[in-house]
Parts: C-alpha cells; sequence; structure tokens
C-alpha cells in the first residue's frame, strides 16, 4: 500500500502542483488548484486510515509514504508563497496540515530542507 500511496502523490499531487504554479491561464491553473485539492482530500483519507490517530503515515514514527510526501513541502511551502494560498489548508485537510507540521519540525528534515528564500530565488530565476 505503501508504494500504491507514493505513485499517488507523484502522479496525482505533484502534476497538479505544477499545473498550479505554472499554468498558463488562469483556467489552468484553476484546474490545477482543482485537481490538488481533490489530490489532497483523498490523501487525506488516507493518512486518516493509516496513521489510526497518530502523527505520520507509518503511525509514529516516519515511513515511506511520509519521506516521499515529506519531499514536497519546500515545493508546497513555495506554491503557498507565491499563489498566497495553502495547500494543505486546515480547515479542508486539517490532518495533512498537522502532519505538514509534524514532518517539517523533526531535525532529519529540516537537516536536508533547502532554505525556503532560496527556493523563491532559484523558481524565480528559472521561470
Amino acid at each position: 500500500m505503501a508504494r500504491f500511496w507514493a505513485a499517488y502523490i507523484d502522479d496525482k499531487l505533484l502534476s497538479s502542483f505544477l499545473t498550479t504554479s505554472t499554468g498558463k491561464t488562469d483556467e489552468e491553473r484553476a484546474e490545477g488548484r482543482r485537481q490538488s485539492s481533490a489530490a489532497a482530500e483523498v490523501l487525506e483519507e488516507a493518512l486518516k486510515e493509516y496513521s489510526k490517530g497518530r502523527l505520520f503515515f507509518g503511525g509514529d514514527s516516519v515511513g515511506y509514504v511520509d519521506i516521499v510526501l515529506g519531499g514536497f513541502i519546500p515545493w508546497l511551502r513555495l506554491i503557498d508563497r507565491s499563489t498566497g494560498s495553502k495547500q494543505f489548508d486546515a480547515g479542508m485537510t486539517p490532518l495533512l496540515a498537522a502532519w505538514l507540521e509534524h514532518f517539517g519540525s523533526l531535525d532529519a528534515a529540516k537537516a536536508v530542507m533547502p532554505d525556503l528564500e532560496r527556493l523563491v530565488a532559484e523558481s524565480d530565476r528559472v521561470l
């Protein structure tokens, strides 16, 4: 099941986030937001089922799905900043919003996460 959810994150969440931030028209970006919201809601239900009320997809400890999704945290924050919205909004996806804070606060995660300001500068340069 972990491999399924990792693939879901790569296939559904990543593609919709990219469309949200790099769509060429307002309609494309709006469609990306709609798709990312739908994907996040599905992922929210998966977190609810597999975490069994604990912090991570793996329960009390970080598992494979947590690591896969954790790799998107810098990009989530970049998209949130550039769009002025929250991809994992506490009102719509409270478990994912809490997960984002828990995972992002881990020392091991902070040690490998790129600096947001650097990502902003790099994305401005590339785009």
